[in-house]
This record gives structure tokens, C-alpha cells and sequence, in this order.
């Protein structure tokens, strides 16, 4: 998530509470495969930008100037096209009920004061009442969760399924569940506020002082709001969501939400039961039973409550953001409760420490976390110039047994755009980086919304910043407008080079959740052809997958000027496991079926003649 205008890229959080390692398992004892599933691929939507076709873009403009999406914009037809492009899940962003500088008192809702409110549409990782949506995504606000729900039974309809945002480190300032369900009080109802900790508050403090306001952003941009007047309310003061203990945090922390406490002293020591040695290898069965007699901190069962409350209302499963801020403690706890109400849903987590991952997935019981600081940053130095790739062969050896459950992505609400002049500099030259990302391991693929028309977020929204789209300002998302059509969603204000690349991400996304290879076993043979292979550039990647019915050799060219043409070796062990006699074998594009190439088999090794285009993919298969 982003909590400021300040991005540190690649830094993992690390907290007091980091546990021990999981026991590695050996390579001879891991399935990374499961052979009864297809890949998954997720899109992401901003919800507040996805339907929203004023094109104005003023920075730090209002609704009434910028315009907003809604969740009606989510039309039958929106979701056929979005289901054609090859997605299976929409993580639906944003959707919580967050602090926003607009009046809703007429709702019964109350302002929220701009100086703890990034932007003017406010953060969706500040959430205010958590039982309730953003009353901007609505035609009526009163009448805003039916609205949601609406589009949950549309979505279903379509034949996708959905997640939205749990954000358990951290809460807006001024949270207030005014729709909490009988029998839930609102965080903090029951803290002893003069003490600054004890394990059943839902906050820390910092007893006997006020909050104060940090120095830095200017609220609105200057503009006059009677809000605005260098105070805010919060007596005692509690710590700030990122873990900062100052009465007044700096700008760049998050100093618009307030840490959540999940039953961690102020010295890093854990104070609640802990799960047993073993407990790693558990099912999720195993792991909700063991919590049944347990007495846990008050956060984790409001958490529960939450959780189990979008669950009912046929939510998918969740994106937890900064899952590694809380213990995997508390995921076990929360996931294996949501798993005994829905075993299929989809639990995806922002983990960016890879010593924890093991921890994470294994006792946390995650399905899946985000594959940044390997995977995404690995390809995005291989594009800007500072990394051969080379090295995605180690990353995948050094994530073989939980490779499936690492998700790959080159684009969301917190990273720069693909296409921006910061990451890949065009969208074609993202082409690669994509191919790659997508068919490198049996995990679920992730598209950010415009992504797949080359949106390069190159607008001044206000408090975001451009590269990113912003998730903070109200704005329009150019290419996605165009191919918004006013609505109609049919690409119709492309351009002919931006209804290629969405062909494109069709074609291999389709190709990805419909391919066994892909959810088959993995092998590099770059290291062999990178030896005294001539044509072989050193920005070309090639390895291959397979299953039992389905045989592809993926080769990627990530040079945007340089033409390469080399025979592709194929080494004897894969010609062997493929059960490939000596002889002709014909290897077609599943991308474009239009190239064709012959393999040869010769004394148990293989080569093929490839002639390959600056940024051009191959998804060979053998038939």
C-alpha cells in the first residue's frame, strides 16, 4: 500500500515480532505443482477510477470537476469484457467505507478533517467504518451496500469471482462503525486509554498527550475548509499506523490511520498463545481447531467478525495489505475461520520480507503473497538496463516450493505504471517483461486495470504523484477511457496501436488459464544456451514447461532494438523427459499462431532455429 506521496521501493518491513523460519522442506519433498487447478489471473480496479469518464483532470479537482466512477459503471457488459480478457478475479479496490473530504452528513455519515486525509478522496488503506463502502462509489449513498452487493451478484453472474481490501494493521483516525452488526462494539470502545498497552486495547497510546498535527502537506492544497484549523482531536494520542510512537508523526508517515494492536508488547515480545512445533505442515482444519479453546487479543476476533462479514455477503476472498506488520499468528486464527466458511476463497497478501514468506504461507496460512522484491524487481532492472536475465532462473530455484503461491504482477496502485517513462518507457517494451511474468511459474497473474491498453499515469491528479495512477485524487485514467467508450466498453477511442496490446494481454491471459504446462514443472535452459550459442544476446530468456498432455518452450527478448536469430538448444535431460525420439518435431506460437519453427532432435539434444524481434515473445508448443 502507499501511505504517502513518498514511495521506498523494494524496502520489506520488518517488525519486532518477525518469527522464526519454517523448517525448509527438501526439493525431493515439494510439489510445487497441482495439476487439478488452472492459473488464475487477477484485475485489479481501482473502483473509485474504473467507471468514471470526465476526462478534466484538473489537479485536485472535486467530483463535481473530475468526475467519479460508481459501482453501477461495473455493467453486464463491462464484466463480459473484462472475463474475455482472459481475468478470473477482480480484486474490487477501495470498497471499505475510508476518510474522504466530502460532506455526507445528510447520510448520517460525519466530514472528516483534511488534515489526517491524504488527497481529497482520501486513501482506501484508511478505512473509517469497515461494515460499510466508500459512499462515493454509490448513485445513492443511502442506499450504497445494496449498491455493492448488486455488483457482487453481477459479478458472479459474469462467471468471476471477487475480492476486496482487509487493511488489519491500521485504521483511519477517526474510525466510526456506525453499521456494526448487533453484538460488535467499535474499535477502541473498551480501551483503557491511560495505559499504553494492554493486550485486549485495540490501539497503543500515548497517555496524557494530544495528537498533533505533522508539518509538511498542506491540506487541499491551501484551500480554505473550517476544518482546517492546525488541530485535531485525539486525546490521548495513539500510535500511528506504520508504528510510529511520536505524538506528531512526520509527513511521510502514515500519520492518517492509527496501529492497529494485535496483542504485541511495546518490546517486540508476543502476548498470546503461539502455535505449536509442526503446526507449519497443518491443514487450515487443524489450525482452526487449535484456536477454538485459545484466548486471543479483542482485535483479532473484531478481525474475525469483519472478515467473516464480506465472506457471508459472498466475497471471495481478500487482499490483506501489509500483512507482515501482524503476526501469522493472528493469519491463522482469521484465514482458517474464513477458509471453514468459504474452502475456495482467495487469500492474497502485501509481503515484501521473503525470510517471513515461508511463515506467512505455511503458518499464516496464505494463499497467495505479492512476488515483488524478487520476481517484479528482477524484471524491472532487466528493462531499465541494470540486470541481465540471467538471475530469474536463481529466483525461481530459490522459491521452488512455495513458487505457486508467490503471485506475479508488473503493475498496481502502488508501483509506477508498466508503460511509464520511470518502468518500461512504452507498452510494448512491457510485452516481454509480461510473457515472462506470466508464464514463468504455476502462480496467479495480476493486471492492474489499464495496464492492458498501455496507461502510463502521466497526470498531475493533485497529492498523487504522476508514473502512478493516483489513489488518492479524483481523476480520470486516460487509456482506460478510451477504451470505456463513453460506456459501451468496446475499445471504441483506441488507438489501433492500443487495441493491439489489449489483443495481446488477451491472447496470453486466455492462453495462460486454459494451459496445463502452466500448472506442470518448470525448467531453465538459459544457462545452456548462453554458452557459446552465437546470436544468443544476453537479453534473451528462454526456459520451458510441461505436463503430461502439453509441451511449451517460452522464449523472450527483452532488447527493444536488437534483432537476435540463434539455433535454441534444447538439452538432452528435456528431450529425455519429454520422451522425444531423434527426428522433426513442428513448434508453433500459441500467441499469434502465425510462427512455426522446427525442432530437431539429434543424438538425444534438440535445436531450433528462432528468429526473434525486438520486445517479441514465443510460446512455442510442441505438436
Amino acid at each position: 500500500m502507499i501511505k504517502s506521496k513518498f514511495i521506498v521501493a523494494g524496502v520489506a518491513v520488518t517488525m519486532l515480532f518477525s518469527g522464526c523460519k519454517t523448517k525448509d522442506l527438501k526439493m525431493s519433498e515439494v510439489k510445487a505443482t497441482n495439476s487439478k487447478e488452472n492459473k488464475a489471473v487477477v484485475y485489479q480496479v481501482f473502483t473509485r477510477l474504473f467507471g468514471n469518464k470526465n476526462t478534466t483532470n484538473k489537479p485536485w479537482g472535486t467530483i463535481e470537476e473530475n468526475g467519479v466512477g460508481k459501482f453501477d459503471d461495473f455493467t453486464d457488459k463491462a464484466l463480459h469484457e473484462i472475463k474475455d480478457l482472459g481475468v478470473t478475479y477482480i480484486w474490487y479496490t477501495g470498497v471499505p467505507h475510508h476518510a474522504l473530504v466530502r460532506d455526507y452528513t445528510a447520510f448520517g455519515i460525519s466530514n472528516d478533517d483534511p488534515e489526517v486525509v491524504k488527497g481529497r478522496a482520501g486513501s482506501p488503506y484508511a478505512v473509517k467504518d469497515y461494515y460499510n463502502v466508500n459512499p462515493d462509489l454509490a448513485v445513492n449513498p443511502a442506499n450504497r451496500l445494496q449498491e455493492f452487493e448488486d455488483l457482487i451478484a453481477r459479478t458472479h453472474k459474469a462467471g468471476l469471482k471477487l475480492i476486496i481490501d482487509i487493511v488489519p494493521n491500521h485504521i483511519a483516525r477517526k474510525y466510526e462503525g456506525k453499521n456494526n452488526p448487533e453484538g460488535v462494539k467499535d474499535f477502541g470502545a473498551d480501551d483503557n486509554v491511560n495505559v499504553e498497552y494492554d493486550r485486549n486495547n485495540n490501539f497503543y497510546y500515548i497517555p496524557k498527550a494530544h495528537f498533533e498535527i505533522p508539518d509538511g502537506d498542506i491540506p487541499l492544497n491551501g484551500e480554505k475548509n473550517p476544518m482546517i484549523d492546525g488541530f485535531f482531536d485525539e486525546n490521548p494520542a495513539k500510535w500511528t499506523g506504520n508504528g510510529s510512537r511520536k505524538v506528531k508523526p512526520d509527513q511521510n508517515d502514515w500519520y492518517e490511520t492509527v496501529k492497529v494492536n494485535y496483542g504485541i508488547r511495546p518490546d517486540g515480545t508476543k502476548d498470546f498463545p503461539e502455535l505449536p512445533a509442526g503446526f507449519d505442515q497443518k491443514s487450515y482444519q487443524e489450525h482452526f481447531a487449535f484456536w477454538q479453546d485459545k484466548d486471543v487479543p479483542d482485535s483479532w476476533k473484531k478481525f474475525k467478525s469483519i472478515a467473516l462479514y464480506w465472506t457471508a455477503k459472498g466475497v471471495d476472498g481478500f487482499r490483506y495489505d501489509m500483512a507482515e506488520m501482524v503476526p501469522y499468528e493472528f493469519w491463522s486464527y482469521m484465514n482458517s475461520a474464513v477458509k471453514m466458511k468459504n474452502p475456495d476463497a482467495f487469500l492474497l497478501a502485501e509481503v515484501y520480507n521473503p525470510n517471513e514468506y515461508r511463515n506467512y504461507i505455511r503458518l499464516g496460512k496464505m494463499d497467495y503473497l505479492y512476488d515483488k522484491v524478487e520476481t517484479y524487481d528482477k524484471l524491472k532492472d532487466i528493462i531499465r538496463g541494470k540486470s541481465s536475465p540471467d538471475g530469474l532462473s536463481d529466483i525461481q530455484k530459490g522459491m521452488a516450493d512455495i513458487e505457486h503461491h508467490m503471485l506475479h504482477f508488473l503493475d498496481n496502485h502502488d508501483e509506477q505504471r508498466l508503460a511509464s517513462p520511470e518502468f518500461a518507457g512504452t507498452p510494448e517494451r512491457g510485452k516481454p517483461l509480461m510473457v515472462v511474468s506470466t508464464t514463468l511459474s504455476t502462480s496467479p497473474t495480476m493486471v492492474y486495470f489499464g495496464q492492458e491498453v498501455g496507461e502510463a499515469g502521466n497526470e498531475n491528479a493533485g497529492f498523487g504523484t504522476h508514473s502512478r495512477t493516483s489513489i488518492f485524487d479524483y481523476i480520470g485514467v486516460p487509456n482506460h477511457q478510451r477504451w470505456m467508450n463513453g460506456g459501451k466498453f468496446d475499445g471504441g477511442q483506441l488507438s489501433e496501436s492500443e487495441k493491439q496490446l489489449r489483443d495481446f494481454y488477451r491472447r496470453l491471459l486466455n492462453f495462460s488459464i486454459k494451459s496445463p504446462a502452466l500448472m506442470g514443472q518448470f525448467q531453465e535452459i538459459q544457462s545452456v544456451n548462453r554458452q557459446n550459442n552465437s546470436g544468443y544476446d544476453e537479453l534473451i530468456y528462454s526456459f520451458v514447461r510441461w505436463s503430461e498432455n502439453q509441451k511449451i518452450i517460452v522464449t523472450a527478448n527483452f532488447s527493444s532494438e536488437k534483432t537476435s536469430e540463434f539455433d535454441l538448444k534444447i538439452p538432452a535431460d528435456i528431450i529425455s523427459k519429454w520422451n522425444l525420439k531423434d527426428g522433426e518435431y513442428k513448434l508453433t506460437d500459441q500467441l499469434y499462431q502465425k510462427n512455426s519453427v522446427r525442432l530437431t532432435v539429434n543424438n538425444g539434444e534438440g535445436t531450433a532455429r528462432v528468429k526473434i524481434l525486438p520486445s517479441e515473445s514465443f510460446i512455442f508448443e510442441l505438436k
